[in-house]
């Protein structure tokens, strides 16, 4: 019976010169700490330390990657455990075995069999014959205490996690961490979007909630301003390094203060226009820069990805379930109003993220090889894979550097997907460097130096803490 296993040269290139100069430059980086600044670990699961459920609670429905794949062969999200009338824990497991073949050639069967080998210690090939002998294995595996959240945080080697959270989040479960001791390893990250977009329906009431959690009132722009600034000083002091910020557009043209007003007046009404809100959604981008400024919080942009693009599926399973859809992503002259104010601001560090790789050398690269405010973030989302993070070094070293990206992120709801993500990122990052040197582009103790920058150094000093 065939079995599971991780080659040691996975994803490194196949010639043999380049791949013992890919040993080589992987083995410095293999067992750095993992500095994880942008994902969707919830805080508490580590603020509370509770075991995991089950497999497929662990390794199955969170992960938008897996279902989305699977509900594309026809299987319906229910029978993987999402919305009413989900199915048990098990049957989710045999579901997913019996559709393991899906994830050939994906960045999903990398992480998964990563997780499976080097997490849980399993060899077993998941198919409809192995599914209940495979889902035993791991749930007495995670019924031990070493696979509880915080063993595995520290078996991970994981220096510092950034989770994603709102503005109107207590930072309650924070406050746990820090009291255990865990402030400086967790921290937050502010993520306004809910707030800035002022045509959601939840939005009135979401910026009522807002003046109560900043105590401040929200009933004119100005208080808005004031209540956001007041959030983003909460999060500071619960050691938040960075904001983020999920636009389908990247533009950044400013209102004047009576436009701005006028326009947040008529959301509090009801009365906004889509042109209005799409045009206060780019003010607010701008003002989030200029905050920024003030506070030194790393600005994070992610535009670009049409968001629920099935209503049905948003109304039945909520948001996140794999039905956001790239589109094209313009920057060049979207961020230049940002730019022009604040590109050169020394303050200012601003990430930028695409899901549109046509943008990676025309625009994204450029930017980001002039102004020092920018970095480029990593390849993100349907990009952080093995092709994605090649084409991604190819498409920028040569304008950026490598010393205008901004290290990898895992962007992950998945926990225990954490380390094979970086590993792979890693291991692209090795294999790219090996080409260099055995082209005589570089030398290999300055691969050596780079790879370790990389993976550790630049987002260290991207991600430094704002000054007081």
């Amino acid at each position: 019976m065939p079995q599971l296993h991780l080659d040691p040269d996975r994803t490194f290139p196949p010639d043999p010169v380049t791949r013992q100069l890919a040993r080589t430059v992987y083995a410095a980086t293999r067992d750095l700490p993992l500095v994880c600044m942008h994902g969707h670990v919830d805080a508490a699961l580590l603020a509370d330390d509770p075991p995991f459920g089950d497999p497929a609670a662990l390794l199955i429905t969170p992960d938008h990657y897996v279902t989305r794949l699977v509900h594309s062969a026809g299987v319906p999200l229910e029978e993987l455990g999402i919305g009413a009338g989900a199915a048990a824990s098990r049957a989710i497991w045999r579901t997913f075995c019996a559709n393991w073949r899906l994830f050939r050639g994906t960045p999903s069967r990398y992480w998964l069999t990563h997780e499976l080998v080097e997490v849980f210690g399993v060899d077993t090939v998941p198919s409809a014959q192995t599914a209940d002998r495979l889902y035993d294995e791991l749930s007495a595996r995670l019924a031990r205490p070493e696979f509880r959240p915080r063993a595995l945080f520290e078996r991970f080697g994981i220096e510092v996690l950034a989770t994603t959270d709102s503005p109107l989040d207590d930072l309650g479960a924070h406050a746990r961490l820090a009291a255990d001791g865990w402030g400086e390893r967790v921290i937050p990250t502010f993520r306004p979007d809910a707030l800035v977009h002022v045509a959601r329906p939840s939005w009135t009431a979401d910026v009522a909630a807002l003046a109560k959690r900043a105590d401040v009132p929200t009933d004119d722009y100005d208080g808005y301003l004031e209540a956001l600034r007041a959030r983003r000083r909460a999060f500071i002091a619960a050691g938040a390094l960075a904001t983020d910020h999920g636009h389908e557009s990247a533009d950044t043209t400013p209102l004047g203060d009576a436009d701005a007003r006028r326009i947040y007046a008529a959301a509090l009404a009801g009365r906004v226009t889509p042109p209005e809100a799409a045009a206060f959604a780019g003010h607010m981008l701008y003002q989030m820069a200029a905050m920024s400024c003030e506070d030194g919080l790393v600005m994070q942009l992610h535009p670009g990805v049409l968001r629920d693009h099935h209503d049905g599926a948003h109304r039945l399973y909520g948001p996140d379930r794999g039905f956001d859809i790239p589109v094209a992503a313009e920057f060049t002259r979207s961020l230049r109003p940002l730019l022009q104010a604040f590109g050169r601001h020394p303050a200012l560090r601003l990430i930028l993220f695409t899901v549109d790789e046509t943008v990676y050398s025309r625009e994204l690269a450029p930017l980001a090889g002039v102004y020092p405010a920018v970095r480029l973030g990593a390849p993100w989302w349907f990009l952080d894979s093995p092709e994605g993070l090649r084409r991604f070094r190819a498409a920028v070293t040569e304008t950026a550097g490598f010393y205008n990206t901004a290290g990898f992120v895992d962007d992950t709801r998945a926990f225990a997907s954490i380390p094979a993500r970086h590993d792979l990122a890693r291991r692209i990052d090795a294999g790219h460097l090996a080409d260099l040197v055995a082209r005589h582009h570089l030398d290999l103790d300055e691969a050596v130096e780079t790879a370790v920058d990389l993976a550790y150094t630049i987002p260290k000093q991207v991600y430094a803490r704002p000054a007081p």
